[in-house]
């Protein structure tokens, strides 16, 4: 399998084009810049509608810190697919995501049937704790285990580079960045009745990230293949500082939590087959897979698997939904087949750049009752062709 990604890092303002081994398909973000001050605080949430909640030091109701220099670069065009990354500048007081009182995770993971463990930290059956550090219930917060469940036909467009990205889109669904994109955003679309998901990356390391100094050294591995900057990370639970990536990822869902966004799409889940530089083993990724997935429902949010074809079986009862890219270049849509047969959404981003077209592929797609569309490699919003069951306002 190939490591479809592309990379483009607003500090170094460069464009850069790879392909890499793998079968992580496109993860890309615009990293954009960090709205000044950031969401966080003690447990402010934002509600489906985008207002805060009452926790203190979060996001003003009915509005968001603005953008500082989100960048709309359009990545490099990397063979076989790419992920494209863009770390924005990064204003005074960046994103704040400190884990607070009880915001990070403890080195035990998550408890009960979807808590994060630590003092005033969602507790256990995914429910958001009202303490200091906890999702706040009150107005604006994310209900106790509960959580988006989207439909099997949940309509999709996806835009990691822009932010804001072209909200006229005829569909249930989302896919933005979570650094880029703030709370009004999520308001916006939220007031036309679409859903949003927080892409941010869990599984690699990427330079110019608001929080990318949190991350201590042991933690990266080795370069993302044709990447440079781009790291690996010890995902292993047995890994000598894995309490602190579960700290760091707590504050990275937290942030989508503040901004309102109602689902993740979590990146580069599938370092075990690549060469991350650590003795990495498919279990080491599906607990480290599965704690993500529990960690985002104790928050209050849905969570779309991306990447580890090979454990989708194991994989699909944690999660909501899938994403995957050009499943039928890769002849791998049977593989998202338990998702669909559990009654929830698969997503199928297929290139122009690879010479597709929806002649091609839409109709193996909606035979299957896979939602796809036909994109441009750096998902930039220039290019959105959708099958005809990718199509309505439907989530």
């Amino acid at each position: 399998m190939l490591l479809r990604s592309t990379a483009v890092f607003v500090l170094a303002l460069s464009l850069e084009a790879c392909s890499s081994n793998g079968s992580s398909g496109f993860d890309s973000g615009n990293g954009g810049a960090a709205s000044s001050g950031g969401s966080a605080g003690s447990g402010a949430t934002v509600s489906s509608g985008g207002s805060s909640g009452n926790g203190v030091g979060g996001a003003a109701s009915g509005s968001a810190p603005a953008n500082s220099g989100a960048s709309t670069g359009s990545g490099g065009i990397p063979s076989s697919g790419g992920r494209t990354s863009i770390g924005g500048a990064q204003s005074s007081g960046g994103a704040s995501t400190n884990a607070g009182s009880g915001g990070a995770t403890s080195s035990g993971g998550a408890t009960g049937s979807g808590g994060a463990t630590s003092g005033g930290g969602a507790t256990s059956s995914g429910g958001a704790n009202t303490g200091a550090g906890g999702a706040n219930t009150g107005a604006g917060g994310a209900s106790a285990g509960t959580w988006w469940k989207p439909a099997k036909n949940t309509t999709f467009y996806w835009d990691l580079q822009n932010a804001p990205p072209n909200n006229t889109r005829n569909v249930g669904a989302y896919d933005i960045d979570g650094w880029g994109n703030d709370a009004k955003e999520t308001a916006l679309l939220h007031a036309k009745g679409i859903k949003v998901v927080c892409y941010m990356d869990a599984g690699t390391y990427e330079p110019g990230r608001p929080d990318t100094g949190d991350f201590p050294t042991s933690l990266k591995g080795a370069d993302v293949e044709g990447w440079p900057g781009e790291l690996w990370l010890d995902v292993r639970p047995s890994g000598p500082n894995y309490a602190k990536l579960q700290s760091i990822m707590m504050a990275r869902f937290k942030v989508c939590q503040q901004k309102g966004f109602d689902a993740i799409e979590p990146d580069n889940i599938d370092s075990y087959q690549n060469s991350p530089g650590f003795a990495t083993k498919a279990a080491d990724q599906l607990a480290y897979n599965q704690w993500l997935a529990t960690t985002a429902h104790g928050l209050g949010l849905a969570i779309f698997q991306k990447n580890d074809l090979d454990q989708v079986k194991a994989l699909e009862p944690s999660f909501d939904g899938i994403l995957d890219e050009e499943c039928n270049k890769y002849s791998e849509c049977d593989t998202l087949a338990p998702y669909t047969a559990a009654g929830k959404p698969a997503w199928d981003a297929e290139y122009t750049d690879d010479g597709e077209t929806t002649a091609k592929f839409c109709d193996a797609d909606i035979k299957a009752n896979i939602a796809g569309a036909l994109f441009n490699l750096d998902l930039d919003g220039s290019l959105f062709e959708p099958c005809t069951n990718d199509v309505g306002l439907t989530n």
